[in-house]
């Protein structure tokens, strides 16, 4: 993984970039960057493991289905002016992927907010778009499989992706995110750190 280069293409792309050696300072920036405002956080292990809700929710109004469950808690956040996600895989080329089940996450990146923080740990980072691709099929994908003990799927057993017809499916679309998209302040937050799946 080339940490360098892929900062250098997400630039290029049009995207700002923040390298941070720690979580810690990451959620600092984060934490002193949105102040006063509306948030919405997508499903994010990352933004939890940072602890981004409870600094967050000190001085804005945060939205996070994880911490109020429902979909009006999810709606409020995909109308917030902010919106905080990760990737569950990114290529040094610059292109960013995600994998959802029922797309508020993706929706909350592709349009209707002021500004966009994609942040991520730098084991998200693959070579090309083929490795990146089977990291969020059958990494990112299949760990946040098993958090949902209800749900029946072939990757829990195996840990592998089997694009399966189960009812319980949870990845239904992929993102691909070539570049910022238009009316929104893109910014890609990166940690020398492994976070989330």
């Amino acid at each position: 993984m080339d940490v360098e280069k892929t900062i250098r293409n997400l630039e290029l792309r049009g995207y700002s970039v923040r390298h941070f050696a720690t979580g810690e300072e990451a959620a600092a920036y984060l934490d002193a960057q949105i102040d006063g405002t509306t948030v919405g956080i997508g499903g994010c292990m990352t933004a939890k493991e940072l602890g981004l809700y409870e600094k967050l929710a000190a001085h804005n109004e945060v939205f996070w289905h994880w911490v109020v469950p429902g979909p009006e808690t999810i709606a409020k956040a995909n109308a917030a002016a902010v919106y905080i996600s990760s990737a569950n895989a990114m290529t040094e080329g610059g292109e960013i992927l995600n994998i959802d089940g029922n797309g508020n996450r993706l929706a909350g990146q592709v349009y209707g907010r002021k500004r966009l923080f994609i942040v991520a740990g730098t084991n998200k980072i693959c070579p090309d778009f083929e490795s990146a691709l089977s990291r969020a099929r059958n990494t990112a994908a299949t760990r946040n499989a098993l958090r949902f003990e209800a749900k029946k799927t072939p990757c829990k057993i195996d840990g592998k992706c089997h694009d399966c017809r189960s009812a319980d499916r949870i990845c239904n679309a992929l993102l691909v995110l070539w570049a910022p998209m238009g009316g929104m302040t893109s910014e890609i937050i990166l940690i020398d750190e492994e976070l989330g799946y």
